[in-house]
């Protein structure tokens, strides 16, 4: 296992205290006991989730399983809605058994008690296969409340034919990501190199992850909280620079707008995660073979990464069926089959947390959409040079809410990114304080 994967783990694994703090009112269950089909009869279970392919892995598990069959409901993505769906059935008690969960919301669904403990159904065989990061951010308090689906490190995407057409060299610095937009500008007016997502707060989160910020960070049992940092403060700037000058688009993620946009040529590149790579290939499959994948641009050169998103799945803390929700999120996350059911479908290209099945990711994935390029190794690249000094504080969802609602103001001239950033601090502050947590910042 890589030595870069590795070193990670001592940052997020150094808020042990203060999250022990927030999961002693977090959810446990009283899972079920009986063996997946002990008596004769298969059990149903529940589920919901809205990653891309799901429902081909749903499909593939129940015509090879006989003891457990799962009835599936794809759900808006999370911050679209999703994560207010399942804490809505939660509360009303009518949660399904299974959800999923991206990494940044799991503190903030424990600290609900919206979720169960399933660290003894899980196992240290298991979590011995996933990368040792997304355990630790599956392990709060020193208990097992998800089991880890895949790592999504950043990666720009960007059409190739048209970046060779406009004479635009693919930037490796965010200087040179700068000098790149200006010149597709100035190639065509129409066209932009990308986009700032209002709607997203978590790309923007990615990209301060990487510059070296860290807006969360546990010590003894108090929370220190912090998104108007040096780090943040100065990528806030360069972007609010690109908007200002209109360089970049301003265009809710997977919009009409945006969608249209890389449709017409009119955006010709993408900052994304590894996933973004089959999202891209399932919007616009009539570009087969115009796109590429690069690392994603850096402040001095060097690789380096956040991550954007990844997924996890947990069991509510109201299920029954704890040990067969947990014995189907295994085989989602750690068997060739699940992984291969789920990236043959054309419309996934996840990045696989169990190190050993990316080689049957990269295998199942089609890439001539990036003209046979090996993107894998891209993401593997990546993934290595992901910044370790970062954790998830477990007021996700209040943080995410006001710094969205604020970006949505940017484009009128309403506020400023740096606005949004700040409010989203004092909001989480005073949201920690709220739920009796020991906050500084």
């Amino acid at each position: 296992m890589s030595r870069s994967w590795n070193r990670t783990t001592h940052a997020i694994a150094g808020a042990a205290t203060a999250l022990a703090v927030l999961t002693a009112c977090g959810g446990g269950g009283d899972g079920d006991t009986a063996a997946p089909g002990a008596d004769g009869k298969p059990v149903e279970i529940t589920f919901w989730g809205w990653a891309k392919g799901t429902k081909d892995v749903v499909d593939a598990f129940n015509a090879s399983h006989t003891d457990i069959k799962v009835k599936f409901e794809e759900i808006p993505s999370g911050n679209a809605g999703g994560y207010a769906k399942i804490s809505n059935a939660v509360k009303a008690d009518n949660a399904p058994d299974l959800v999923s969960i991206e990494y940044p919301m799991l503190p903030e669904f424990v600290s609900q008690g919206s979720v169960q403990d399933i660290g003894e159904l899980v196992g240290d065989d298991t979590k011995k296969k996933f990368l040792p990061q997304t355990v630790e951010l599956t392990t709060l308090g020193g208990k097992t409340w998800a089991v880890p689906f895949d790592a999504a490190p950043q990666a720009f995407f960007y059409r190739k034919d048209l970046f060779a057409k406009y004479g635009v060299e693919v930037p490796k610095t965010w200087d040179e990501f700068r000098a790149a937009a200006e010149k597709v500008k100035k190639a065509d007016a129409k066209a932009r190199i990308g986009t700032f997502f209002p709607d997203d707060p978590t790309t923007f989160q990615a990209m301060t992850w990487q510059a070296g910020a860290q807006w969360f960070k546990a010590e003894g049992d108090t929370w220190k909280v912090n998104t108007t940092d040096a780090a943040t403060t100065k990528v806030a700037a360069y972007w609010q620079k690109l908007l200002d000058d209109d360089l970049i688009r301003n265009n809710a993620s997977f919009s009409p707008e945006w969608t249209n946009s890389l449709k017409s040529g009119g955006t010709v590149g993408y900052l994304g995660a590894a996933w973004g790579a089959g999202v891209l290939k399932g919007t616009l499959p009539e570009q087969d073979g115009k796109w590429a994948v690069a690392p994603v641009p850096s402040w001095d050169g060097k690789a380096a990464s956040g991550m954007l998103g990844g997924s996890t799945f947990a069991v509510t803390k109201s299920s029954k069926k704890a040990k067969a929700a947990v014995e189907f999120a295994k085989w989602m996350t750690t068997t060739e089959e699940g992984v291969k059911a789920r990236i043959a479908s054309g419309t996934s290209s996840a990045f696989p947390a169990a190190g050993e099945l990316r080689p049957a990711a990269k295998k199942a994935f089609d890439a001539k959409f990036y003209g046979g390029q090996d993107i894998y190794q891209v993401f593997e690249d990546a993934g290595k040079s992901i910044n370790p000094n970062w954790s998830w504080g477990p007021s996700t969802g209040t943080t995410n809410s006001v710094v969205k609602d604020r970006f949505g103001k940017v484009s009128g001239g309403g506020a400023t990114i740096a606005d949004a950033v700040k409010a989203g601090h004092d909001a989480t502050v005073a949201e920690l304080k709220k739920r009796g947590l020991k906050v500084e910042g």
